[in-house]
């Protein structure tokens, strides 16, 4: 682990993770890389750079990506551990973490979170505000959990799909990959194609 931690992404999101950063209180200086040249500062932070300039601290700092957008996250986390730059995952102090819970690098556990027993969850996750995650779910890389959903047991969902605000997922149920479920959708049965959902229960929309 580095003294430095530089943070991609200096909006709200990386405001969040930021937060987490801090408190984690492991790294003694914390700054920004942002491609909006407009900002300066965020959480009282210096913005240092553009993304491309993360290969000038490749050897002197660990990095996180703290985009919000799945896809996007994705290319440039992959392109960073392509070029063997040291990603992190950030987890709050008050979030609860079962026993047997893997997390992949590039992960942030926000506040609140509860994560039980046996549960794994992939590279360049957000696991957002006070969302719940039973035991054994797998969550595959780069989902979104969005704040204050709910997961039963026995969940998995799918790389790169989003489960709103809200919404909760009954146990023993299959999200496939890069699905979008609508805030405040109640998934009841599988989801066996791409698509955005929404309803309680959810119906596919497109």
């Amino acid at each position: 682990m580095n003294d430095k931690l530089i943070i991609i992404g200096a909006s709200g999101h990386g405001k969040v993770v930021a937060d987490i950063a801090i408190k984690m209180n492991k790294w003694q200086s914390i700054a920004f890389l942002d491609d909006d040249e407009s900002i300066k500062t965020s959480m009282g932070l210096e913005v240092i750079g553009k993304t491309a300039d993360a290969f000038t601290y490749k050897d002197e700092a660990d990095f996180f990506v703290a985009i919000g957008n799945n896809a996007t996250r994705e290319k440039v986390q992959e392109k960073f551990m392509d070029e063997g730059i040291s990603v992190v995952k950030l987890i709050h102090p008050s979030a609860t973490i079962g026993t047997d819970v893997e997390i992949g690098i590039g992960t942030t556990v926000m506040a609140g979170v509860a994560i039980n027993s046996s549960t794994r969850i992939g590279k360049g996750c957000i696991i957002n505000t006070s969302s719940s995650l039973d035991h054994d779910n797998v969550i595959e890389d780069y989902v979104h959990i969005s704040p204050g959903a709910n997961l039963a047991g026995m969940v998995k969902v799918g790389k790169g799909s989003w489960v709103g605000i809200g919404s909760v997922i009954s146990n023993n149920v299959n999200i496939y990959s890069r699905c979008k479920v609508g805030a405040g959708a109640v998934v009841v049965k599988d989801i066996t194609e791409p698509g955005t959902y929404v309803g309680v229960p959810v119906r596919k929309i497109d």
